[in-house]
């Protein structure tokens, strides 16, 4: 190990130990426009360069696609890289827009072996439900989650956008490694009640999104006419119309803090996430997404800045005065049943 590796940490208390920065996969097949594959996989071997272990991905992502996609690089390096996947949101082959959430045991058993044979592997690594079915009890996902365990099917259970209720119940059914949130200067509603439940019940955040899907880098400044049609950013309220322009007026602070490190926005917007492990005392590994090697050394290098409590400060106000909600329906995130 060479002194340009990030630091390790174990997710929860029975986790797998992982870079303290992981890497969201989804755009490198999915979701942001068209994919550059070369470009990708050559960010997916520099990653692992810098110390990165944690690669997440989901059925979900292009049907499929993603996982697909990620299978011969988990292969060249099986005992290098932690595999995250989810199941749960599926998509009607005659309504492909529509969005399907399922949490039954038939459902997460079929969908752990379409997923191990797209992976091409023996046992995923950390297995998380990926939304959760409110018609489902938890115990009895959860409960079908642990068979896999038991299995040899799946190492580690986890779980994203579930309410501190939810995570509890899981909790008396089986381990948690690992909280999947969305958790940016721009979305903080998992700080109530998620984050202590977390901490007391030796559970690790993983925060998605943090650079506010890009937003907070500033790259775009309305989705509605900085990005494609293929974008499905374009969908969510705070990226579009008066919400975006409202929202592109709180990056002001972050320009501030960025200036005088020296460094970018989206450095100073991870470097918030990365330094909320500290804040709250407990495991926190975001995963941002990138497609671009230049991007992950970017990423990277945000886990050595450190705020101060003045910086600090000066960002507090951001999430009071975001326009929108994270989601066209809230109900598909944890803080619409909270």
């Amino acid at each position: 190990m060479t002194d340009s590796r990030i630091a390790r940490v174990r997710l929860g208390d029975d986790g797998p130990e992982v870079g303290v920065q992981g890497l969201g996969c989804m755009g490198m097949s999915w979701a942001y426009g068209p994919p550059d594959a070369e470009e990708a996989r050559a960010t997916l071997e520099r990653a692992l360069e810098l110390g990165v272990t944690l690669y997440d991905t989901a059925d979900a992502y292009g049907a499929g696609e993603n996982e697909r996609f990620l299978s011969p690089f988990f292969k060249a390096h099986r005992d290098e890289v932690v595999i995250a996947t989810k199941f749960a949101i599926s998509a009607p082959p005659d309504d492909p827009m529509k969005r399907v959430i399922r949490n039954d045991p038939p459902y997460i058993r079929s969908c752990v072996e379409a997923s191990l044979k797209r992976l091409d592997v023996d046992v995923i690594d950390l297995y998380y439900m990926h939304r959760r079915d409110v018609n489902v009890p938890i115990e009895e996902t959860v409960g079908a989650m642990a068979e896999l365990v038991r299995e040899g099917k799946v190492r580690h259970l986890g779980l994203s956008e579930v309410t501190a209720g939810e995570l509890r119940a899981a909790r008396a059914v089986h381990p948690i490694a690992a909280v999947q949130s969305e958790w940016s200067l721009f979305s903080r509603d998992i700080e109530a009640n998620v984050v202590p439940a977390a901490k007391e019940l030796g559970v690790a955040l993983v925060p998605y999104s943090p650079l506010g899907r890009g937003f907070l880098t500033g790259s775009f400044s309305n989705a509605d006419t900085d990005l494609t049609d293929q974008d499905f950013r374009r969908t969510m309220p705070r990226f579009t119309g008066e919400n975006a322009a409202a929202n592109q007026r709180l990056l002001d602070p972050i320009r501030t803090v960025a200036g005088a490190h020296g460094v970018s926005l989206a450095q100073i917007a991870l470097s918030w996430v990365q330094q909320q492990a500290a804040v709250h005392g407990f495991p926190v590994v975001p995963i941002p997404g990138t497609t671009r090697r230049s991007r992950v050394e970017e990423n990277v290098a945000a886990t050595r800045i450190v705020l101060t409590e003045e910086e600090l400060a000066l960002l507090e106000p951001i999430v009071a005065k975001v326009a929108g909600d994270r989601y066209p329906d809230m109900t598909f995130a944890s803080a619409g049943r909270e």
